[in-house]
């Protein structure tokens, strides 16, 4: 059987790095995320991670020629019989086209995206409400996924943090970016007939079965 190559992506907050790990472990690929890729690179303070840092912090993206450069060096670093989900890239037309070429370099193709589509209010609160375990990289929500000892993740014990990108006007100014560059995607995809559209779903849960049900 051939790798099964996916992209996923949504706005901000959509739940792709929830729905990427239940991906993962059904179909058994590597998780490609480039957002994980980036934050590793700003808390080393390598050079390409310091570049980073000045655009996730203002909420604009990251130069196309940084991520596309970290994410071919990673691809032709995994076993061709392994498929690979692409969490958070592309972002825009030009990282799609070359993320199709960079596949092609490497004998793979994208086999499905799956486009999280969730509404931008729905976006705020739950990112508003986030935190995060500097330790493990766990995420949590105040609300919809409370630790179950208050500001302290489950699985490490280190005290949780809210991304400096999680607050309201950067968020919106994330919003702003991902429909004027991302949006694009999903006509570019739906071009190639590859688009698995998924809107809200209840739990996490409902929608992996919704997500398993597109991808058959």
């Amino acid at each position: 059987m051939a790798a099964l190559n996916l992209v996923i992506f949504g706005p901000p907050g959509a739940g792709k790095g929830t729905q990427s790990e239940h991906i993962k472990e059904k179909y058994g690929v590597f998780h490609l995320s480039t957002g994980d890729m980036l934050r590793e690179a700003i808390k080393n303070g390598t050079e390409t991670g310091k570049l980073a840092k000045q655009y996730t912090d203002g909420g604009k993206l990251v130069p196309d020629e940084v991520v596309i450069k970290i994410v071919d060096e990673k691809v032709a670093s995994i076993d061709a019989a392994q498929g690979v989900l692409f969490d958070g890239f592309p972002r825009t037309l030009d990282q799609a086209k070359a993320l199709d070429a960079l596949l092609k370099k490497n004998g793979r193709a994208i086999n499905a995206v799956i486009y999280l589509n969730v509404p931008d209010e729905e976006v705020v609160q739950r990112l508003t409400g986030r935190r995060m375990c500097p330790g493990c990289n766990t995420i949590y929500h105040i609300t919809g996924k409370p630790p179950k000892v208050e500001g302290k993740c489950d699985k490490c014990g280190a005290d949780l943090i809210q991304r400096s990108d999680d607050n309201e006007t950067v968020i919106r100014q994330r919003l702003s970016a991902y429909h004027a560059q991302t949006t694009p995607l999903v006509e570019y995809y739906k071009g190639k007939g590859l688009i698995k559209e998924v809107g809200l779903h209840g739990s996490p849960q409902e929608t992996s079965a919704k997500v398993f049900e597109l991808l058959g």
